[in-house]
């Protein structure tokens, strides 16, 4: 095992709870009300271990022979098998070791065997193959400190190569009010949140492992991401000049939270509207929302979070299946099947354990 992997896994178990085991500061039993309060966090904590437990085994079970996750009926997914690899890694669970190593391991293998000659990590054509890029970039990123040669080097390749395609798309030629963005093709001349969001998580978890990023293209990226905020900073819209909703909210407020820009006014704005409009199961992209806002909110911490997490994770429990997995009821998200819904429901219940890198504050 290489040093570097034994320090970062030295930390991660000093300073973070276990999945399963984690439980939070308890409240001074000195009344009964802090006594009842003390025991409803330790059910609600268990109740969340054993959904998260049972998801991964769902996960577990729906993993190709070739390694890969597959998403609704379109097949094997670079981008659902990235969300797959950081769910188990949310969990605590790290390639090469444990239950789940081996499986990751191969998951990692076949994202890394997927990128194309140009750069783009995808398996198929797709309308909006950027997506995909981001996320698996994101996932190279997080996982890269964790894994042995020769995959270890492999993946370093393979970020340093992403990254640099984001950092084109970036810098193509654009129309002010989308300058710093990006959208769904690596030529596109337009941006969007959605899209931006996954390259902006992206470069920052590629920044804090030693990658080349510019610190310009972070500031370009933010500068976008604020533009994308509604009047009087009430939310965050899909471009700029666009109405809010609660999953563009948690989009926005993540996007500037993981760049440094703590409680921004536009952050707060959202954070605001997110409590006022909660998410809610009928959300078009209630699953995406799930992500976003749980993450977000959570790095804003305070009331906005405990708030959030206090209408999220009973719904989230209630919504998952006897077979451990989720799906989405509502909107396009049914298409893309019960994978690809695990994955952002696990990334969601798992913030607490802040094992991600993308998850610490």
């Amino acid at each position: 095992m290489t040093t570097f992997r034994i320090l970062c896994l030295t930390l991660l178990a000093s300073s973070l709870p276990v999945a399963g085991s984690a439980q939070p500061p308890r409240p001074s039993p000195a009344s009964p009300a802090n006594a009842a309060k003390a025991g409803a966090e330790v059910q609600r904590r268990q109740q969340v271990d054993q959904a998260i437990v049972q998801g991964l085994e769902f996960l577990s079970k729906q993993q190709q022979p070739s390694g890969a996750w597959s998403v609704g009926r379109l097949g094997e997914s670079t981008a659902t098998t990235s969300l797959a690899v950081m769910s188990f890694m949310a969990a605590g669970h790290v390639p090469g070791e444990g239950p789940y190593g081996k499986q990751l391991e191969r998951a990692i293998r076949w994202v890394v065997d997927h990128q194309r000659p140009d750069d783009m990590i995808v398996h198929r054509r797709s309308h909006g193959p950027m997506y995909s890029h981001g996320v698996s970039s994101l996932m190279l990123a997080e996982v890269v400190g964790m894994l042995e040669d020769p995959l270890a080097t492999d993946v370093r390749k393979a970020l340093t190569r992403a990254i640099s395609l984001i950092l084109k798309a970036q810098n193509v030629a654009k129309a002010e009010h989308h300058a710093g963005g990006w959208r769904y093709q690596p030529t596109s001349t337009d941006s969007d949140l959605s899209v931006s969001g996954w390259q902006l998580l992206a470069l920052r978890a590629a920044r804090n492992v030693g990658a080349d990023v510019p610190v310009e293209n972070i500031d370009r990226a933010v500068d976008y991401v604020r533009r994308c905020s509604v009047m009087n900073k009430r939310g965050f819209a899909y471009q700029p000049g666009g109405a809010p909703t609660p999953t563009r909210a948690g989009t926005g407020i993540l996007a500037l939270e993981i760049c440094g820009k703590h409680r921004s006014d536009e952050t707060m704005g959202a954070a605001e509207y997110l409590v006022a409009r909660p998410l809610k199961t009928t959300d078009h992209y209630f699953y995406y929302g799930v992500y976003y806002c749980s993450v977000g909110m959570f790095k804003v911490g305070g009331r906005y979070w405990t708030q959030t997490r206090d209408h999220l994770v009973p719904i989230l429990l209630d919504a998952q299946d006897p077979d451990g997995s989720w799906r989405a009821r509502h909107g396009s998200e049914r298409t893309h099947g019960a994978n690809y819904a695990t994955c952002m429901a696990l990334l969601a219940l798992a913030v607490e354990y802040q094992y991600l890198p993308i998850y610490q504050r």
